[in-house]
């Protein structure tokens, strides 16, 4: 059997833990497992182009970040537009899926990675997919592998900037990536003790926050520090589109949030306010112990799926357990932060405030 693996959309860390896992695991057990690896995403199937591996090339990939193969975003709303030669992607990658001679394509993705290959499932491709993101986002599974490391890096980042914080007496914010979700931002603002935490799922009030970092002040903190996700929504934007708002924001002069809060902070509680974007620091880098282990489990038992002729699937966690998604279900769908579940009140109940 030929096995080809593809990544797409944006990198994260345990890509290649993966890939590494499930090419293990097919070699030990599926006699004459053949493997081929598609450079950039989808954008390779498209080209037709495959690269004959061996397992031993992945063997070495555990904590190696980013992806051997390389990646590119290919938006699904592009799959079904028919382009110059009267053909759309969608007809070339199923095309190029036989050419190759492919028994299985394993894809490793977020959520329009998923959408792209239940598209492919109902052409007739055998496709696994596999959940990755650092947003934690991809519906049907409880976490994504990715997610736990850049948690790691994103609070390392909230304890970095406290002890400057403290040092300058300032009120720091620090934008987090997470557009339409907050996951990202909710875990590492909790692990780094942050004192407000401003996700994409709960609109905020200026004022509201203001009022508790200056309650906070008044309490004796010398210094204050406000996680916020890229994709945070000020309540008095909340009922625009989201392409409304960024209008609004570039006619600002802004990208985010994030720059106009700073200013506004500063000039209502009277303290010096400073924000840093992490940027893509919290996608790169090694994965870690976590991830790699969640990377092994999900890759094997993808390999597993794949041996027994179980396709049209992704992997997924459900309660600490590997378990599978048909793709049909899941894509297309986004899991978001509950406003009123657990970990939101909890972090509230220790005085974490969300801007409500």
């Amino acid at each position: 059997m030929k096995f080809g693996f593809l990544t797409s959309g944006g990198d994260c860390a345990g890509l290649n833990a993966v890939m590494r896992a499930i090419a293990l695991y097919l070699d030990r057990n599926v006699k004459n497992a053949e493997f081929l690896g598609i450079p950039d995403g989808y954008g390779g199937l498209v080209r037709g182009e495959g690269v004959p591996m061996k397992a031993s090339d992945f063997a070495g990939l555990l904590n190696v970040g980013g992806t051997v193969l390389g990646t590119r975003r290919m938006p699904f709303k592009m799959m079904t537009s028919e382009e110059e030669d009267g053909e759309t992607r969608l007809d070339k990658l199923c095309a190029n899926y036989k050419k190759l001679g492919l028994d299985c394509l394993f894809t490793l993705g977020g959520a329009g990675t998923h959408r792209t290959a239940a598209l492919l499932c109902a052409e007739g491709c055998n496709v696994i997919g596999l959940p990755k993101t650092i947003d934690n986002d991809i519906y049907g599974t409880d976490v994504t592998f990715g997610f736990h490391t850049a948690v790691d890096v994103a609070a390392e980042a909230l304890d970095r900037v406290r002890t400057t914080s403290e040092s300058h007496g300032r009120t720091m914010l620090v934008e987090i990536m997470g557009n339409k979700a907050g996951w990202l931002t909710l875990y590492a603002g909790i692990a780094g003790g942050a004192d407000a935490i401003l996700i994409p799922e709960i609109p905020f009030s200026i004022d509201r926050l203001c009022e508790s970092l200056e309650a906070d002040r008044r309490a004796g903190k010398r210094c204050s520090i406000v996680a916020v996700a890229e994709g945070a929504v000020l309540a008095e934007e909340a009922p625009y589109r989201r392409k409304d708002r960024a209008f609004a924001r570039a006619e600002r002069g802004e990208t985010t949030v994030t720059a106009h809060l700073a200013e506004v902070i500063g000039e209502r509680t009277g303290t010096e306010t400073r924000a840093t974007v992490l940027g893509y620091v919290q996608r790169g880098g090694n994965p870690s112990a976590y991830d790699r282990v969640l990377c092994t489990r999900l890759g094997s038992y993808a390999g597993m799926l794949a041996r027994q002729g179980r396709f049209g699937v992704t992997v997924a966690v459900s309660r600490g357990e590997i378990t599978f998604n048909a793709l049909a279900d899941i894509a297309g769908k986004y899991k978001l932060v509950d406003p009123d579940s657990e970990i939101v009140r909890a972090a509230e109940g220790i005085g974490v405030c969300f801007g409500r």
